[in-house]
């Protein structure tokens, strides 16, 4: 709601009322922002007594406040000048009533920067300050600049340090849910690219449950991307509500063709998909994981192929997969009956795949496969219950002994003297 409000106007106004009469911070300020246009109500702003001191946490938060103005009137030098003075700021004081304008500070500080193109010049200055964060225990400082450091490393596809990154640092446990959402995405996505895809879909399936349901709109729609993705090639198919959604319908068409492509097994009707959105795919980074679904199409076509025919030549699975050759159709058929995608047999002599008949898939370990994933991920949820969870605090004295009850519990003893004398 502020941030709708921010004009230049008020912005004067505040500032005025917020320093001394003869201040050079406030004069450096309000070069950052435009004279505005009711020349008299800016006057009048100037008219109220001013403060004879202003407090740190004050300087800070109308900087930030500009810094706001500015990045949201694309004005990204400016604004890169600012983030410059409000950060030499943050670094001379030391105050914990600082640190969570700090780490919006650290946030637009980074975001101005990207817009400049200029991202690898901050980031061993992100590192001093994730540093000096841990060394003073600022959870929401901690969490915003590791956060930062992924999103730098990834934008410039540095997935190994990246990883490193992660593997030698740890994220806080109460750090607020917006940020714990966008590192379960930088998770999901190193993960994705280190073909480890449970793992990465475990993480975006994570982000998209800590992140808000109303608002964040576009870090919702990049999480559901990656997320088609990753279950494409962990040959799952995804819901179909997904893509119903109102403001995931328009972006999310892309990939619900390739879903198609994929689930019918098409080779041709896949590439042709890729080739249509290749600049969609690109500007949304998914494109290198996208080329890694084609040998999932012609498992799924191989899978089809299988379960339709008990006996087929080797030519017509080639001319059914828009294979080159019966010899790639051999190797592909032959790769799929070792990975476990078909059970079947070849016969190189007469150059033929032999399907098996169909056995019963409960005398198989796929059922108990399938509950251990399933009892996996309720176990996962109710941990994540449980560490989001706010627990009362423990009090000390008397009122940790247990309350004692209103009536006192009858005698053993006498209840059974009772019943033999009722007995006899």
């Amino acid at each position: 709601a502020t941030r709708r409000k921010l004009n230049p106007l008020v912005l004067r106004q505040v500032i005025f009322a917020s320093f001394p009469t003869v201040c050079p911070i406030k004069d450096a300020l309000l070069e950052y922002v435009d004279e505005p246009m009711d020349v008299d109500a800016a006057a009048g702003s100037a008219s109220s007594s001013p403060p004879k001191a202003t407090l740190p946490e004050v300087d800070c938060y109308l900087h930030l406040l500009v810094l706001i103005h500015l990045l949201d009137g694309k004005q990204h030098q400016r604004a890169m000048a600012c983030a410059n003075c409000v950060m030499q700021k943050l670094t001379a004081f030391n105050h914990r009533s600082l640190d969570p304008i700090a780490a919006r500070c650290i946030f637009y500080f980074a975001r101005s920067y990207e817009l400049c193109n200029r991202l690898e010049d901050i980031r061993s200055f992100l590192f001093a300050r994730l540093r000096t964060s841990t060394l003073r225990h600022d959870v929401e400082g901690q969490a915003t600049i590791l956060n930062l450091l992924l999103r730098n490393l990834l934008h410039f596809k540095l997935y190994e340090q990246a990883s490193k990154l992660v593997s030698r640092s740890s994220f806080p446990d109460t750090a607020p849910n917006s940020e714990a959402a966008r590192y379960m995405y930088y998770l999901g996505v190193i993960k994705a690219v280190q073909l480890d895809y449970s793992e990465a879909h475990k993480y975006l399936t994570q982000a998209l449950r800590k992140a808000p349901q109303s608002t964040a709109i576009g870090f919702r729609q990049t999480v559901n991307k990656y997320s088609c993705v990753v279950q494409l090639l962990l040959g799952q198919i995804p819901d179909r509500a997904m893509f119903r959604q109102a403001e995931l319908c328009i972006p999310m068409a892309p990939y619900f063709q390739l879903t198609q492509a994929v689930r019918s097994g098409d080779l041709t009707r896949f590439t042709a998909v890729v080739t249509q959105f290749h600049d969609r795919f690109s500007a949304d980074q998914t494109y290198m994981l996208i080329t890694r679904l084609r040998h999932n199409v012609i498992k799924a076509g191989v899978r089809m192929i299988s379960v339709s025919y008990s006996r087929i030549s080797m030519q017509d699975v080639a001319a059914r997969l828009k294979l080159e050759s019966a010899e790639d159709a051999e190797f592909v058929v032959a790769k799929c009956i070792r990975d476990g995608v078909i059970e079947a047999t070849i016969d190189h002599t007469n150059g033929y795949m032999q399907s098996k008949e169909t056995s019963d898939v409960y005398g198989t370990t796929e059922p108990q496969a399938a509950f251990h994933q399933r009892i996996r991920f309720c176990l996962e949820i109710h941990n994540q219950s449980v560490k989001g969870m706010r627990y009362p605090p423990k009090t000390s004295g008397k009122d940790d002994k247990p309350a004692e009850p209103d009536h006192k519990e009858p005698d053993i003893s006498a209840l059974l003297d009772e019943i033999d004398a009722e007995l006899s």
